[in-house]
């Protein structure tokens, strides 16, 4: 079984914003575009449009209701990938090595040749965030886009994860936590960056930004300003519109 290492040289992973993230699922589609169409390991898709769809996918978002102490309820939207866990019991329990942390960045990832497909790094995953490839017969998961990160031959602004490149609201952000002075530091310190479970004890890299507060205490009327009349004069274009439509056949009624 594999070993996780001791410490590792930097801690790269993701911070998402639950406030800012808008359940569009653009980061789903890129990330499986991305990770079947370029350079990843292809992920399949079985009987896509028949009864019995089957698909592997390694970002999913997850849309819940929630019902704060005060106040109406909120939809919130979960994004819900591989968290590169400093802990993590799906690099331990692997009985052929192929699931190892990176010592010079910190990710998770899968050796598929060493591979066999039993499936205990998914049940040891208090995530749920590992999954079987049927067609390949090995498991899979979030890369943190490693083939784009370091690949130099793509623009700078492409060298981050797809999901993060694609977000239309700005919801996802990548960096190195091992730097205070990163982006994805900074934003957990002034937000309040959250681990998902931590009674879990598997200290994942990513964070989670909390909803902020809705002040629900006035009664706002979104319809109000189109429902003002567009004019009262009966003046200029509109009073020779109200008198040609006046003149139509039941325009009087």
């Amino acid at each position: 079984m594999t070993q996780l290492p001791q410490s590792t040289d930097r801690k790269l992973g993701l911070v998402i914003d639950l406030d800012t993230c808008v359940g569009c699922h653009a980061c789903v589609i890129s990330c499986k575009g991305w990770n079947t169409e370029n350079y990843g390991a292809a992920l399949s898709d079985t009987d896509a449009y028949g009864p019995d769809v089957s698909g592997t996918f390694l970002n999913r978002v997850h849309s819940y209701e929630v019902k704060p102490e005060t106040g109406p309820a909120q939809l919130i939207h979960f994004p819900k990938s591989c968290l590169h866990c400093e802990d993590a019991p799906c690099v331990t329990v692997c009985p052929t090595g192929a699931s190892y942390k990176r010592t010079a960045d910190g990710i998770v990832l899968v050796n598929e040749d060493a591979c066999i497909g039993c499936g205990l790094c998914a049940w040891a995953c208090p995530y749920g965030a590992r999954e079987l490839d049927a067609t390949a017969g090995v498991m899979k998961k979030c890369t943190l886009c490693i083939d784009r990160i370091y690949n130099e031959n793509l623009p700078e602004e492409d060298q981050i994860p797809a999901c993060v490149r694609t977000c239309p609201a700005g919801a996802r952000h990548f960096g190195d936590f091992a730097d205070p002075n990163s982006n994805v530091s900074k934003l957990t310190a002034e937000r309040g960056g959250m681990d998902l479970m931590p009674e879990q004890g598997t200290r994942p890299t990513n964070k989670y930004l909390p909803p902020r507060p809705k002040d629900c205490s006035g009664e706002i009327n979104t319809l109000a300003p189109l429902l003002e009349p567009v004019a009262t004069d009966g003046k200029g274009f509109v009073g020779w519109l109200d008198k040609m439509l006046s003149a139509l056949p039941g325009g009087n009624a």
